[in-house]
């Protein structure tokens, strides 16, 4: 049986987050798999916490020329990802976001069928060809189908093969509008599932079929399919738990450093058993019921508390009490923060503030810098 603890570490090892990595910034991405991106910093903030001397300009190049890619994949939600995961994820989706949008009411209200919504797509594909405005789109869509584009628009931007275009800004992507082009290469099939459940197991496992449907919205019967093709290309260690042969696998007394993690971390959100990051009692409160994931401390490799930038520093908003060690890890982690922040964004996540003037539960507050 392998024990809660060094699933836990197991997660830290392959999200680089025992050790930040010498590894460059395109490599990172590939190497955690994929980065919660609908707040265009969060990638950048993951790949600091991950990555040895990480400088944001380098992921400001890799957006530029495509190597990375931003774009609606995994539980519906834009990630940014290794141009050469992007059809595998999106292959392996595809299916998935398309029944889930044009079986929906709000595209259905339009008088349109999912056969009219499959034929757009050629279209789309032309038209986006060069990078176009989702407002552009929206008319586009509106004048060839003689109905309201809007929720025409809505259902196709989750499922057709596009990506996000860098609009400027300090972290490449500004506030919407956002600009789409077409992205080529991605093929609905089983086998992209199955790379699709390969990904996710070198980057977030040991786990079960039902941690690989949280992080992918795919159904467990199309998981179970991919699990079963793939035979001996996966390991079982006791019970449901699923791996790729040769996964780290590192102790449970191995150290793990304090971090700050970014809001929607992919380490807090790609399990259906969360707890192996998240204490049960601090669930509720990282996870906001507006589909929030607040900037997350963590302590022993779990959640800890919260954290937010001030006019005087990094706040930590600390859930239980912590030693003084900690603190002195925290401290230097806050540093290492606010410098990083200073060029770009030192506000960073200031709209969030709010969540902070309702209840948390704070053992403890320091302001570190």
């Amino acid at each position: 049986m392998t024990s809660m603890t060094r699933l836990n570490r197991a997660t830290l090892a392959r999200q680089l987050l025992l050790a930040r990595a010498p590894l460059s910034t395109p490599d990172g991405v590939r190497r955690v798999v994929a980065l919660q991106a609908q707040s265009p910093a969060s990638p950048y903030l993951a790949l600091w916490n991950r990555l040895s001397g990480f400088d944001p300009a380098t992921l400001d190049a890799a957006f530029a020329d495509s190597t990375v890619v931003r774009a609606t994949l995994v539980r519906m939600t834009l990630h940014a990802v290794h141009a050469d995961d992007w059809p595998v994820l999106h292959g392996a989706m595809a299916p998935r976001l398309r029944d889930g949008r044009l079986y929906d009411q709000r595209y259905r209200g339009t008088g349109l069928s999912d056969v009219d919504g499959d034929a757009l797509l050629p279209a789309l594909a032309e038209f986006a060809a060069t990078p176009r405005t989702g407002a552009d789109i929206e008319a586009m869509l509106a004048e060839r189908t003689g109905v309201p584009g809007r929720w025409v628009w809505w259902a196709l931007r989750t499922f057709a093969p596009l990506r996000h275009v860098p609009t400027g800004g300090p972290w490449a992507y500004g506030p919407p509008p956002a600009t789409y082009v077409a992205a080529a290469g991605s093929r609905p099939t089983e086998q992209a599932a199955q790379e699709l459940v390969l990904r996710y197991l070198e980057g977030f496992g040991p786990a079960t079929p039902q941690d690989i449907g949280q992080f992918s919205l795919l159904t467990q019967s199309a998981i179970r399919r991919a699990v079963d093709r793939l035979g001996d290309r996966l390991v079982r260690l006791g019970g449901r738990l699923l791996d790729v042969p040769g996964g780290a696998l590192p102790d449970e007394d191995t150290v793990a450093p304090p971090r700050l993690l970014p809001m929607w971390d992919s380490v807090l959100l790609a399990y259906a058993d969360r707890s192996r990051v998240v204490p049960a009692a601090y669930r509720p409160v990282i996870f906001r019921r507006n589909g929030d994931v607040l900037p997350a401390v963590l302590v022993d490799g779990r959640v800890a508390g919260v954290w937010r930038v001030t006019g005087e520093g990094v706040e930590i908003t600390a859930f239980h009490p912590l030693g003084e060690e900690t603190w002195h890890g925290l401290t230097g982690e806050a540093r290492s923060l606010i410098a990083f922040l200073a060029g770009r964004d030192p506000a960073v996540y200031g709209r969030y503030g709010h969540w902070w003037r309702k209840e948390l539960p704070a053992a403890q507050v320091r302001v570190l810098c």
